[in-house]
């Protein structure tokens, strides 16, 4: 059973950062259970305002539905106090819709909905998509603006309107103005989060858009920096958030951006660099080369955090 109605989760999401933790492997590509419940509580100890398991970072795309499942439960069962636990649910509809309940029965606090697979479609069809998954559950919904499905404001708007357990949009597109006119128009009703992959370069415009926080996927390996640049960024300290821009992100972004794919490949080496590695990403992902990884270690190397427990 959720230990958050939707209202809670709406308000847990707003209160800080949000973490979408990689999901460990073997050798042999199978879920590395303890690996991955031991990531969780280590993370949980900074603080994130919530936390969501098999999410892109964690390789939502490369999972059977039953290591979804499996990975889920994993993270229910060490839910600490004060951290939403979201799962995750994506692909056609109908399976999107199991996926919906069984993310409920799992006891998650929340559910975070990827685009729809493959085919195109139209607003019509991707308000209907997520109408369907809302009315699948009672647990707080956040909808990844993303891929395939890219809302309009006037979709959104319906949605809100016509889905009460529909707390938060999550922009992975890049689309300030969307965000913007959310803001102004629906307003409160949502929490709008930045969700771009390494969302801390952008963290500082997404707020002043009217986005309430971001997720951050550098949390999984500098947790204690990326709490300090999530302070920075919401004291609006401009020198902090520059010289932190300056002296990893950007030089961070440097690497990611050298194949696709590497968004998620680049934190499961930021985890092997700090000494708490996650395994190999899995296809179609591929993991960094040596010498990029020689590079990546250098960098986090050179940034001021605490040592790993």
């Amino acid at each position: 059973m959720s230990r958050y109605e939707p209202d809670q989760l709406k308000a847990a999401l707003r209160s800080g950062l949000l973490c979408f933790p990689v999901t460990h492997a073997t050798p042999d590509l199978r879920f590395d259970e303890k690996a991955y419940q031991a990531h969780l509580e280590w993370l949980a100890s900074y603080g994130p305002a919530g936390m969501t398991a098999a999410g892109g970072t964690g390789e939502f795309f490369a999972l059977t539905l039953a290591e979804a499942a499996q990975v889920i439960r994993a993270a229910v069962r060490v839910a600490p106090r004060g951290t939403a636990i979201m799962g995750a649910a994506g692909y056609g509809t109908a399976t999107a819709v199991e996926m919906a309940r069984d993310v409920e029965r799992a006891g998650a606090d929340g559910l975070f909905l990827l685009p729809p697979y493959l085919t195109e479609i139209d607003q019509e069809g991707l308000v209907e998509h997520v109408r369907r998954v809302c009315a699948a559950t009672s647990l707080g919904v956040l909808v990844y603006h993303r891929a395939q499905a890219r809302f309009t404001a006037e979709s959104v708007a319906r949605l809100a309107e016509e889905c009460p357990n529909l707390v938060a949009f999550k922009d992975g597109i890049g689309d300030l103005d969307l965000i913007s006119r959310l803001a102004a128009t629906v307003g409160d009703r949502l929490v709008y989060v930045d969700g771009l992959p390494t969302s801390e370069i952008n963290a500082s415009a997404y707020l002043a858009a009217g986005a309430a926080t971001y997720s951050s996927a550098i949390f999984n390996f500098l947790p204690g920096w990326a709490m300090e640049f999530h302070a920075a960024v919401r004291a609006a300290d401009r020198d902090e958030v520059a010289r932190r821009l300056r002296d990893f992100v950007v030089p961070f972004l440097g690497i990611r951006d050298r194949r696709p794919g590497y968004a998620v490949s680049i934190v499961k080496a930021g985890m092997r660099a700090v000494g708490r590695p996650a395994g190999p990403v899995r296809p179609p992902l591929t993991d960094l080369t040596g010498p990029e990884y020689d590079q990546l270690a250098a960098l986090i190397g050179r940034a001021t955090v605490e040592p790993p427990n």
